[in-house]
């Protein structure tokens, strides 16, 4: 057997029962995929399964209200892809009258679609002949054919998407692309591969020439920013006082604390003598501080957090128009960013 009929062959043998794996309906396969662009399998199968549960249909998902969804999606980080899919179901809901598009032409056109995504969900749901390029098939692909060109790159997607259109089976493109993916999830995996039963290893260039921890290559063009974010408790025991963030910045349109932003991590006594601090509760306003957590380290894809809680009994003088007082059993309904979650929940256990 060739390269792609091994893999299939070790798909058949080997395959996760997946809930996604079961069904042609484009709207299922677009949930799984969009969820599984941010996490693996293990953590993203229970958030498929509150998706599917929530809004069984397109039409129920496009009538969701935007909170709602970014609570469903709260842990997963890149929340602006939550916004997206509510605004995909409401254009599929208006333009295509329920009916998610199975078409790759088609799908490319909805928000929070590229050309991964439209074209696993054409090939999965209609068997298109469209050739999906994910982690997992770059990884495959740098390994056993020994290419260098980094898969972050122009040229190097270009190279890969070529020779992956190149080895589609044309005559079930869907069961071909689920084999190439599950066979880089599963067997030939970023650490620690599983060379020794590999079914392809004699054909491996990396393999042979020992290179598989080097492939595929990754530019590393990156740059992390860092930011302290210092969070202020303010509680009478029944509430307690929440923001609403804008839509400029991360976590945009869900709700965290009255936050000043520091440049540095500073000590409570640098930190209450700052302007901001002082416009909050008072200018020269001694802040009783009850207490202060060490801080926690929240790590995004462009930007490393440092955030602590500051617990206190003073009172705000000044109250911004984006807080509210929210009762505490209400907490766990509010779209809340992962660590703000861990931290309350430390807090009035949620």
């Amino acid at each position: 057997m060739n390269f792609t009929d091994e893999l299939v062959q070790w798909y058949l043998e080997n395959k996760r029962d997946l809930p996604w794996r079961n069904t042609t309906d484009a709207y299922t396969i677009w949930l799984s995929e969009i969820i599984l662009q941010q996490t693996r399998v293990e953590q993203g199968l229970p958030y498929f399964n509150r998706f599917v549960e929530k809004y069984p249909i397109v039409s129920h998902f496009a009538a969701a209200h935007e909170d709602e969804v970014l609570k469903l999606w709260q842990g997963l980080g890149y929340y602006s892809r939550g916004r997206n899919m509510l605004k995909t179901a409401r254009l599929v809901q208006e333009v295509y009258e329920g009916v998610f598009p199975r078409s790759y032409d088609e799908l490319i056109k909805l928000k929070g679609i590229g050309e991964y995504t439209a074209a696993a969900i054409a090939s999965f749901s209609a068997n298109e002949a469209r050739a999906v390029v994910d982690g997992n098939v770059y990884r495959v692909l740098a390994r056993y054919f020994g290419i260098y060109d980094a898969i972050n790159s122009t040229a190097g997607k270009k190279a890969f998407q070529n020779i992956a259109n190149d080895l589609i089976n044309t005559k079930n493109p869907a069961l071909h692309n689920q084999a190439m993916m599950e066979f880089g999830a599963m067997l030939c995996k970023p650490k620690n591969p599983a060379c020794g039963t590999c079914p392809v290893r004699t054909g491996c260039v990396a393999f042979i020439s020992n290179a598989t921890a080097a492939l595929p290559v990754k530019l590393k063009t990156v740059k992390v920013r860092e930011r302290f974010f210092n969070y202020f408790l303010i509680t009478d025991g029944n509430t307690v006082l929440m923001n609403k963030r804008g839509d400029k910045d991360i976590w945009a349109n869900m709700f965290d604390l009255p936050m000043v932003e520091t440049s540095s991590l500073l000590t409570a006594g640098e930190l209450v003598k700052l302007p901001e601090v002082a416009a909050i509760f008072g200018d020269g306003a001694a802040i009783n501080i009850i207490e202060d957590t060490p801080p926690l380290k929240h790590i995004l894809t462009h930007q490393r957090l440092f955030v602590r809680m500051i617990k206190t009994i003073s009172t705000p003088q000044m109250l911004n128009k984006n807080w509210i007082y929210i009762p505490i059993v209400d907490l766990h309904e509010l779209a809340l960013p992962k660590v703000v979650f861990i931290l309350l929940k430390n807090i009035f256990n949620l």
